[in-house]
């Protein structure tokens, strides 16, 4: 049995390949003492770790490992999915949206880090509970979804009103810009939080997309755990890509890209 584990900020992300099948399971990075115990009762196993947590979590544990970079780690991953996909990209940049974002240009043969952001799930746990008191993140994400920006955004179209806009009405012309047109008025939790996912989904597509013009790719692979069961932050991402004229795409299953490369690296 082969086990790759990607051990991050908040989760710790295990892909198991056994027979020709994988699994996936996810622990939070508080667990990670109970991954340890789990992996140190397991006999005629090969372990590789990669994340932030890999040092510690090897430490836990009875098993020889093998240790890999992040990064390569991810990369390879990726690919493995894409081919299983039928996704054919010879150039891409691809944006890992996990706690914070980390953003990498991509070709057949390699990859280099072009950049990151510190927005992403750790963002939109800590504002949302800030501005709703609300800390499970899956409520945080259902909430979100009934949420208008209307109130809370300032858009293009509400700083020309009638007149003709140069670019898109709809594009954000600044975050929470529009709160003090409303001071009086109420800001449901959930407009509050669909703001929230605006300016992550944003701010993370935004740097990708200067990235992919500046290595000259249409290309734009997201994966995270920042995704799942988020069809709102997804939505997001994928609109600005597209009306920025670039291709989005995402992996089922992406964010254990990580896990999944450190058994090949």
């Amino acid at each position: 049995m082969k086990i790759g584990i990607d051990a991050g900020g908040t989760l710790i992300k295990v892909v198991t390949e056994m027979n020709n099948e994988r699994t996936y399971k996810k622990w939070l990075t508080t667990e990670i003492d109970q991954v340890a115990e789990w992996l140190s009762q397991l006999d005629d196993v090969d372990i590789s770790i990669t994340g932030g947590k890999a040092q510690y979590l090897d430490s836990l544990i009875k098993h020889n490992v093998k240790r890999s970079i992040e990064f390569d780690a991810t990369y390879k991953g990726i690919q493995l999915f894409l081919k299983e996909n039928d996704i054919h990209l010879n150039t891409y940049i691809f944006s890992n949206v996990g706690t914070g974002t980390s953003i990498h240009y991509a070709t057949t043969h390699n990859q280099e880090r072009a950049g990151g952001t510190g927005a992403g799930g750790g963002m939109i746990q800590g504002l949302g509970y800030l501005l709703t008191q609300i800390s499970d993140y899956d409520e945080l994400v259902q909430t979100a979804l009934n949420g208008n920006r209307d109130k809370i955004d300032l858009k293009v179209k509400h700083i020309y009103k009638d007149d003709k806009t140069p670019i898109s009405g709809d594009l954000t012309a600044a975050n929470f810009g529009h709160v003090l047109q409303h001071i009086n008025e109420d800001f449901p939790n959930s407009d509050r939080l669909a703001a929230v996912m605006g300016i992550v989904g944003e701010t993370v597509t935004t740097v990708s997309i200067h990235a992919a013009r500046q290595f000259k790719t249409e290309n734009v692979v997201f994966i995270g755990s920042s995704f799942i069961n988020n069809e709102l932050l997804k939505n997001i991402v994928v609109d600005y890509t597209v009306l920025r004229g670039l291709n989005p795409y995402f992996i089922e299953n992406g964010e254990f890209s990580g896990a999944l490369g450190s058994i090949y690296c």
